[in-house]
């Protein structure tokens, strides 16, 4: 069983939805960046996602456009995350889902990534760019070195799509909340429902909601119907508020607990 799977096993047995944040890896530097997952282990995170910062970020919003750039501009790069993830691993054993775009694994390698997240102690990675034919080659490559492949899910996505995807993911399934790129947004999406349950009829994973999940009230609402939410933008944008300030550890730890909401599922 992978540390994923365990992480949902343990979610189940206590009767509750899981948390989920995602950090952009590096932002605002790599130390900074380190001490940020402590936090989110600390506050309650049962899986992180830390993204691989990229110069073209198109599935996301200002706000993570934002850290992807700070990051880069600190000079986080591949090597210097899958440091991160070792040191964070021999601190923890929170699961950790890479969560990137296709042209840096490319570049650094499919198959050398592939061994070197394994061996740096990462769990997962989602791949967000890549579809059909070249998602189950990195599936592959990935699981070669028990890797958990993650795919994303949309609205827009046909049951026909939905099957394929589903056959070739593994860890969970990552539901996008609505169409458009990532960001806080105040109402509700009744769209993610309607995909949660379409795709739970080709899929026993566990699904994950994201895209646009900001406050206690929308994670609770997610948790009715899916088995974890993923709050990424209200996290990094607290952590762009506070670069810089000598207490930002203390102000993006009293932001996050505060996010994750008390007596819900």
């Amino acid at each position: 069983m992978s540390n994923i799977a365990k992480a949902f096993e343990a979610i189940r047995s206590e009767h509750r939805g899981g948390f989920i944040p995602f950090i952009s890896a590096g932002d605002p530097d790599p130390q900074v960046c380190l001490e940020i997952l402590g936090i989110l282990a600390k506050c309650g995170a049962d899986i992180i996602e830390l993204g691989v910062p990229f110069s073209d970020p198109m599935a996301d919003g200002p706000t993570i456009q934002a850290s992807s750039k700070r990051a880069r501009e600190s000079g986080t790069d591949l090597p210097t995350i899958l440091e991160i993830v070792r040191v964070f691993r021999n601190r923890s054993d929170i699961p950790i889902v890479l969560f990137s775009y296709l042209n840096p694994l490319l570049a650094y390698g499919l198959s050398e990534i592939a061994a070197d997240s394994a061996d740096a102690g990462a769990d997962a990675v989602l791949v967000t760019d890549a579809i059909d034919g070249e998602a189950a080659r990195l599936a592959d490559e990935f699981r070669k070195h028990n890797l958990d492949f993650i795919s994303l899910i949309a609205p827009t996505t046909t049951d026909a799509r939905l099957q394929t995807i589903c056959s070739i993911s593994s860890g969970f399934i990552y539901a996008v909340s609505r169409t458009g790129v990532t960001g806080a947004r105040i109402e509700s999406a009744t769209a993610a429902e309607d995909l949660v349950r379409r795709a739970r009829l080709y899929t026993d994973l566990p699904i994950a909601v994201g895209f646009g999940i900001s406050t206690p009230e929308q994670i609770c609402d997610v948790w009715r119907y899916a088995d974890a939410a993923v709050v990424g933008s209200a996290i990094v944008a607290e952590i762009e508020r506070s670069t810089g300030l000598k207490d930002l550890p203390a102000r993006v730890e009293n932001f996050v607990r505060n996010l994750v909401p008390k007596g819900c599922k």
